[in-house]
């Protein structure tokens, strides 16, 4: 969560909404607008609802909804997704259009439509698209850690049963 955090203090989005489970969670972190999701159990759509929610209440004209699990994202591609504020913009990666994605204020209302354990998916059919296959990245084997750690410029880890202190 702090990665992506970072990621989009370091592509100059703000504010930026961090929406957690629990409260405790966000203390940790800094530099953000943190806000609490009661309803989490109902499923991603309740996420996106609370941070459009804090997002009109702070009078944004735009926003960028991402999760915090892709270890790939860099900021560049935070700012290539909000080139054209007045457009909706999707990111390309494994054949789909997906998160992060930009929306203007105009979309906020269809995004407060979304319910249950969907993101915002359906309202990027048509989008305008910015690629970026490593997106599509997803940490479940070690290899998959390697990669992202080499992604992110995070040194190798050290083999199975080796000494640290050596």
């Amino acid at each position: 969560m702090e990665r992506a955090v970072r990621v989009a203090v370091e592509a100059r989005l703000e504010p930026v909404i961090v929406v957690v489970r629990e409260e405790e969670v966000g203390k940790l972190l800094r530099g953000c607008d943190v806000v609490e999701n009661a309803l989490a159990d109902e499923g991603m759509a309740s996420s996106i609802r609370v941070g459009v929610a804090r997002a009109e209440e702070l009078g944004v004209q735009g926003l960028v909804v991402m999760a915090c699990d892709q270890v790939a994202l860099r900021a560049e591609h935070l700012r290539a997704l909000c080139g054209e504020v007045d457009r909706v913009t999707g990111s390309g990666y494994a054949g789909k259009v997906g998160i992060p994605a930009y929306f203007p204020a105009e979309k906020f209302s269809e995004l407060m439509e979304l319910r249950g354990d969907v993101g915002a998916r359906e309202l990027l059919l048509g989008a305008a698209v910015v690629v970026d296959e490593s997106l599509g990245l997803d940490v479940d084997t070690e290899a998959d850690l390697a990669r992202a750690r080499e992604l992110i410029g995070y040194p190798p880890l050290p083999p199975p049963g080796s000494d640290f202190g050596s």
